[in-house]
């Protein structure tokens, strides 16, 4: 029974101290400061096995097909360059003060599979400026661009830059045919 006391005691003792710490402000949040080691470890760990767990039973569609790898591109390019950059490519200045930093998906997208990419993808991360893209897009407007991180790692930066100027070509001629059609309707 004192054992159970005691227990219970330095229990106590331990969460007092949490809370006066959390209450102190002692603990630096700016993004121009690194965690320590342990917090960073703790986060980092946390992190991890929400994804896996949360993107558990994700059924994963066939994702090598090029019109969809196109779209995820579009998507990616748009949307994910200026906080991740990509081959050759940096980031946006505003992304350089992120913390933690928004990884290089080239390396990162290996770390993870397509469904953790999809879970991470739609319901984004907190307190990392990982926004939850699915609050403004379907699953359906997501998996491409988990297709276009699946060839992300294997690209050289000219493809990356092809497939740029490919969609710039495509978005060009289709603004030009919108605008013929259109003026053909006024006559």
């Amino acid at each position: 029974m004192k054992i159970l006391i005691v227990i219970i005691i330095i229990l106590a003792l331990a969460m007092g101290l949490f809370i006066i710490f959390i209450n102190s402000g002692i603990y630096n949040i700016a993004a121009t400061s690194e965690h320590n080691s342990l917090t960073l470890k703790i986060i980092n760990t946390t992190v991890d096995n929400s994804i896996k767990r949360h993107a558990e039973g994700i059924e994963v569609p066939d994702l090598t097909d090029s019109n969809m790898i196109a779209r995820g591109f579009e998507h990616f390019d748009e949307m994910c360059v200026i906080c991740h950059g990509a081959i050759g490519i940096g980031k946006d200045e505003f992304a350089i003060g992120l913390y933690p930093e928004a990884p290089a998906l080239e390396e990162e997208a290996e770390e993870w599979t397509a469904a953790e990419l999809f879970w991470i993808t739609k319901h984004g991360i907190k307190l990392t400026g990982m926004p939850a893209i699915g609050d403004v897009h379907s699953d359906r407007e997501i998996w491409p661009i988990i297709a276009f991180l699946q060839v992300l790692p294997e690209m050289t930066y000219q493809e990356y830059i092809s497939m740029r100027q490919t969609g710039e070509q495509e978005s060009e001629e289709a603004e030009e045919e919108n605008s013929q059609n259109h003026g053909s309707h006024t006559h």
